[in-house]
């Protein structure tokens, strides 16, 4: 029991993950993951797809999301667990930012092509039907075609911030984001919060603007911290009275150096992560008498 480990931060094919849903449940079999949180990019249509399969292999399975939001002009990424799949405020939403990314990827094809790379909108859909076209899936499309060596070469040299060919896009302020998640029924985690480059002070100040809006938790365990970034997180968590969570940000093979449940080798967290979420919830429902929503075949309290 205390070697239960979970992952909270999963990407699939339904975003920029090149792993389908149920082949995630396959791979968190394998891996002896006790627990995963599908969080894809805008979209919660993998969760459905998931579930059957995680409950035949007795995997608990949260649903999840990962909005992209603002953050005064930095982009800064919440992410969502236990939402309510079916929520209609939350749909039109995310349909919302769908459109957004939709438009902004026509604009670096376009781009691409004044540069001379052969890429068009209609093959990049062809090669990724029914998901979310984000960076990630361009730079790959250009990469399997063999017109750059590495996927890293085309946020390097086009698509990253600041390149070239990068558009920006419209996104949602990172409040509106934690407030659009707690509509929808779910637990708000600010997602890697090293990794935006802000001091001490400005992380601080952020946390202080989200938490009014409902931020729960910090993902304090992740991929890329080191042992002491990982107790620098937890302890700001605390200080703030706010959930830790953590998650390996997996992507399959467009982040080959990120591994499910392990991220690169060191990653470990714990099942308890996990129950302390649950039992934060369980708190808010038995409080407020709210009856949250979520898969009839979920092992949600208790597990």
């Amino acid at each position: 029991m205390n070697h239960r480990i979970v992952d909270l931060h999963v990407h699939s094919t339904e975003s920029d993950g090149t792993f389908s849903p149920t082949e995630l449940v396959t791979e968190a079999k394998r891996t002896g993951l006790s627990a995963f949180a599908l969080t894809d990019h805008d979209t919660c249509s993998g969760v459905s797809k998931a579930m059957p399969c995680a409950t035949s292999a007795g995997i608990e399975l949260i649903p999840g999301i990962e909005l992209s939001t603002d953050y005064h002009g930095k982009e800064v990424h919440i992410v969502g667990l236990y939402i309510d799949i079916e929520n209609e405020q939350l749909l039109k939403k995310t349909a919302e930012y769908r459109k957004c990314r939709s438009e902004r990827n026509a604009l670096m094809v376009e781009a691409l092509q004044k540069e001379g790379l052969s890429i068009t909108m209609e093959e990049l859909v062809a090669e990724n039907p029914d998901c979310v076209i984000t960076r990630a899936n361009i730079a790959r499309f250009l990469y399997e075609h063999g017109q750059i060596k590495s996927v890293r070469e085309a946020f390097d040299r086009y698509i990253g911030d600041h390149c070239k060919c990068y558009v920006g896009r419209l996104k949602v302020a990172s409040t509106d984001a934690v407030r659009l998640i707690k509509e929808a029924g779910g637990t708000a985690i600010l997602a890697h919060p090293l990794l935006y480059g802000l001091s001490n002070t400005n992380l601080q100040k952020m946390i202080d603007e989200l938490k009014p809006a409902g931020l729960d938790g910090l993902e304090a365990i992740y991929s890329t911290y080191t042992t002491g970034e990982e107790q620098q997180m937890k302890r700001l968590a605390r200080e703030n009275g706010l959930l830790i969570s953590g998650g390996s940000d997996f992507h399959g093979s467009n982040k080959p150096d990120i591994a499910l449940g392990r991220g690169r080798g060191h990653l470990y967290i714990p099942y308890s992560v996990l129950r302390y979420i649950k039992y934060l919830i369980f708190l808010l429902i038995a409080v407020s008498n709210i009856s949250l929503v979520y898969p009839s075949n979920h092992i949600f309290l208790y597990s």
